[in-house]
């Protein structure tokens, strides 16, 4: 089921910027979102208060009974100073209370996003057919769940306190210059236009070359990935320089994207500060010949220049803070891109608790990406409870009628039926929860061999992951072990031959108790001695149970019900093992040739 945060993503789609994307997504946090604002707005208040604070003291040691605060009745010199004593004491205790409030409500904010989204992005890519999988790098869309949600949630830490703080910033002291001298106050708005010009322009500048940045560190991310997982390949090949070299390459473009984005962004800071030093320049001069003509008091001549300060010296940090908002936008739209990416086989609404196991494929054609079709009008059809089996050679379909099966792909036309209701018509989760899969690709996660077994069945017990694996005639080697079921087997269960692995997956299937069991070359990879033993664990739970078996070694099949023979994604030949010798086409040439007996045309 989809989560509402799900829905709000989905709403972002109408939008193309990134930033109104990000805030469409995070809907649901409105009321952090303006209590954390809040908090960073009164923190910046209190903070530009000391130096109003010092101008009225130097008021006071330059006017004392004629000070500001002797107007309020309080002309005692020691009684003004122990007032703002008093008040600065309390202006910087409220400080501190909102620097600690913005800084924690901000950083609950930037964690509590980045974990929906990581966990709505990857719940999305779940959904997505397995083409977009076979399309993509697994290193790429790790970049995508990993680094560009992290980058996201730096901005978030630091950079939205710094953009609403500056923006009080010029509001508040642009304010304080208008009411206290009108008359030097736009020398210290003059920069303003040109610094917020000067960031527009930046910002525009920089959001394609960060744009690049995140689709380099993307590639890179995959050649480490791919790398890492074949490193026994690599090994095995002594490719090591080979692999150093591309990696080289990958990381040096991602070093180069950067250095083109940091010979902008870089340059941001010393032309604010050219900008910058016009404006407090003409204030110093200005001000203070207003101030000694007595135009404005030496107090507020005081205030002014702590406050100019105050006011431009931050924007020289919006370069930075500029660099941190493009780096998330960039990142923003990769994620919501992500979100994006339209479900192209959408689940059904029947859900049953149990089936027969009858299936039906009735004159399906299926293509990979519009190419030439891999499986061409083909029907063949299997009763519940019985085995059959699919051959052929390689490139022939079979495989891919497994994928097909369990809706991993749309067939282009035809349609597949289990027990009579047409697969589209079916729940996703209540159509693959009737199938166990055992492949010869077997895929354990890193655990123990009792959680790789339960997988997939999470309230098995202790004793039912014993008795699956004694069917699967795997109890045996498993006991011998160092930590026999807790055993670690290591990512992909590298620890473990590959005999062991494939017995542990049929264990799964057998715990899962699926009336539908499809073994996709279930024994192609191991010897004849864990075949033999693998077999007979097949003996025992195929009985009475809907069995569709792919293999290349014809002797794993020979007992079927029936045999069907695949060639070029069509149904060639079908019949019992002993039928299909008697015709003497495919089926008993393939035969021949993996039983060693010589053909001797008659």
């Amino acid at each position: 089921m989809r989560s509402p945060k799900k829905h709000s993503a989905k709403a972002a789609t109408r939008s193309n910027q990134p930033l109104q994307r990000l805030l469409n997504y995070s809907s649901n946090y409105r009321r952090q979102i303006w209590l954390a604002s809040i908090y960073s707005v009164l923190n910046k208040l209190f903070d530009l208060a000391p130096p109003a604070l010092i101008g009225i003291a130097v008021d006071v040691v330059v006017k004392q009974q004629d000070s500001i605060i002797a107007r309020f009745g309080i002309r005692d010199v020691f009684q003004q100073f122990l007032i703002l004593s008093i008040l600065t004491v309390i202006v910087w205790i409220l400080e501190s209370v909102f620097e600690y409030a913005f800084a924690r409500a901000w950083r609950n904010l930037a964690q509590n996003i980045q974990h929906d989204l990581r966990l709505d992005a990857y719940q999305h890519l779940q959904e997505l057919e397995l083409a977009y999988f076979e399309e993509r790098s697994t290193g790429g869309l790790m970049s995508i769940l990993s680094d560009d949600i992290n980058q996201l949630e730096r901005f978030l830490d630091v950079g939205a306190n710094d953009l609403i703080q500056v923006t009080t910033t010029v509001i508040i002291i642009g304010g304080a210059f208008f009411i206290l001298a009108p008359s030097v106050a736009w020398m210290a708005m003059l920069p303003m236009p040109f610094i917020l010009w000067g960031a527009v322009a930046f910002q525009r500048l920089l959001a394609p070359r960060y744009a690049v940045v995140r689709e380099k560190v993307s590639l890179l991310n995959a050649r480490l990935t791919n790398n890492l997982t074949g490193i026994t390949t690599i090994k095995s090949f002594t490719t090591e320089e080979y692999e150093a070299a591309r990696l080289r390459k990958e990381s040096n473009a991602y070093r180069q994207s950067n250095r083109h984005a940091i010979a902008l962004s870089a340059a941001f800071v010393p032309l604010i500060r050219m900008i910058i030093l016009a404006g407090f320049t003409a204030l110093l001069l200005y001000g203070g010949l207003a101030a000694v003509r007595g135009d404005i008091s030496v107090g507020t001549y005081s205030t002014l220049v702590f406050l100019i300060q105050r006011l431009l010296w931050p924007l020289t940090r919006l370069g930075e803070t500029f660099d941190q908002y493009q780096r998330a936008m960039a990142s923003t739209t990769r994620v919501m891109n992500l979100l994006d990416t339209p479900i192209a086989i959408h689940t059904g609404n029947v859900s049953l608790p149990s089936v027969r196991g009858e299936v039906a494929l009735n004159n399906i054609t299926f293509a990979y990406n519009d190419r030439h079709p891999v499986i061409e009008n083909l029907s063949l059809h299997i009763p519940a409870g019985k085995t059959i089996a699919i051959v052929g050679s390689t490139g022939s379909g079979k495989s891919t009628l497994v994928k097909l099966l369990l809706r991993l792909y749309e067939v282009q036309s035809g349609t597949i039926t289990l027990d009579g209701i047409e697969l589209r018509q079916w729940n996703l989760r209540s159509l693959r929860s009737h199938i166990g899969l055992v492949s010869q690709d077997v895929f354990l996660f890193h655990g123990t061999v009792a959680e790789n077994i339960a997988y997939g069945s999470p309230d098995a017990t202790e004793h039912e992951i014993i008795a699956a694996a004694k069917v699967a005639e795997a109890h045996t080697f498993i006991t011998e072990l160092p930590q026999d079921y807790e055993t670690i087997v290591g990512e992909r269960g590298q620890k473990l031959s590959g005999g062991q692995r494939q017995r542990i997956a049929i264990a799964r299937a057998v715990l899962k108790n699926p009336p539908i069991l499809i073994l996709d070359e279930a024994t192609s990879a191991v010897d004849n001695e864990t075949e033999a033993a693998i077999q007979r664990s097949l003996e025992k739970i195929t009985v009475n149970r809907t069995t569709i078996a792919i293999a290349h070694r014809l002797s794993t099949v020979r007992n079927a019900d029936r045999i069907y023979v695949m060639e070029y994604g069509k149904l060639v030949e079908q019949g019992t093992h002993e039928q299909l010798l008697e015709q003497q086409g495919i089926y008993a040439s393939l035969w021949r040739v993996q039983s060693g007996l010589k053909y001797i045309e008659q």
